[in-house]
């Protein structure tokens, strides 16, 4: 019987082991109040970096996810319908006292609750922005199954980024990603999002090496900007455990700035595309930030001059 070789690591994967003052109090502060991010659950390799920079990924709604992505490294099973109640009142806490200006906020799946846990994702949103209305929130969401009413659920909360994740090419997404997620009924979400608020910004990210072809990326890429998507990342796979999928190809960082580019050509407001890039990447978030806050003097200056 034979096996695929394992690949060796590539050099320009490797990053330093998280430290610092910044990130011990992340660390800290998560632990106390119980709260999970994603940066630890998805085993993320930029967590050094973020951490020590004063940028956190909050995961809602538990550690359990009812989807089970091949890809992914957080827990899978049934969570049965326990929710922490005070977690929007946490979740906001917590932002406040990290003096964050830019935060991220996404969740697991939870397709056990009635509504999915849309409307406690919508509080942690409001409860977010109410302490502190200055912050720039960005939201990194599930499907919802495609029920569009729970979009709305979520866009009528305000977020300045919705990001939803299409994770990879569509021919792969049924063997990559939980049968549930489908890879249309990704992109009709980020649709709908711009049908119920067409200035709300749209974000995107795309995992590279699990054997996708340059036309199926591409085409991917073009999926995107036909509903509108402004923002799109590329960062490398990388298998979190032997259960998980095997990496097909280690994406050199030159093929990486050749999908920067093209992205950029093809009319993205911003892309970040490298190794370790993830969905929530402060690079990126510095970039939305400054869109976001221009965006929010237009309006100012627009709603001043109607008055």
């Amino acid at each position: 019987m034979s096996t695929k070789p394992h690949i060796p690591k590539p050099d320009w994967l490797k990053v330093r082991a998280p430290s610092g003052e910044n990130y011990a109090k992340i660390k800290e502060m998560a632990g106390s109040l119980k709260l999970a991010t994603v940066c630890q659950e998805a085993k993320c390799p930029n967590i050094g970096e973020c951490w020590s920079g004063g940028t956190a990924t909050f995961m809602l709604m538990g550690e359990v996810c009812t989807r089970g992505c091949r890809f992914c490294n957080v827990k899978t099973g049934n969570p049965k319908g326990k929710i922490d109640e005070f977690e929007p009142e946490k979740v906001a806490h917590s932002i406040a006292q990290l003096s964050l200006d830019y935060v991220v906020i996404t969740s697991v799946d939870r397709d056990d609750l009635p509504d999915q846990g849309a409307g406690h994702f919508a509080r942690c949103i409001t409860a977010v922005k109410k302490l502190n209305p200055k912050l720039i929130v960005e939201i990194l969401t599930p499907d919802f199954r495609g029920d569009m009413d729970l979009v709305k659920v979520i866009v009528d909360s305000y977020p300045d980024v919705f990001a939803h994740n299409i994770e990879t090419v569509e021919r792969l997404s049924p063997s990559v990603r939980d049968p549930r997620a489908k890879y249309r009924q990704s992109l009709d979400v980020l649709q709908e999002v711009k049908n119920l608020n067409p200035k709300m910004y749209t974000k995107s990210s795309i995992m590279l090496g699990l054997g996708e072809t340059d036309e199926e990326i591409l085409q991917a890429l073009k999926d995107l900007r036909s509903v509108g998507c402004d923002v799109v990342t590329f960062g490398q796979y990388l298998q979190p455990t032997k259960r998980h999928l095997k990496v097909i190809e280690y994406v050199t960082p030159d093929k990486f700035k050749f999908w920067q580019t093209t992205a950029e050509a093809m009319g993205f407001l911003y892309v970040a595309s490298g190794p370790l890039v993830r969905s929530s990447y402060r690079a990126g978030e510095f970039f939305m930030k400054g869109i976001v806050e221009k965006g929010r003097k237009e309006n100012l200056q627009t709603t001043t001059e109607v008055k």
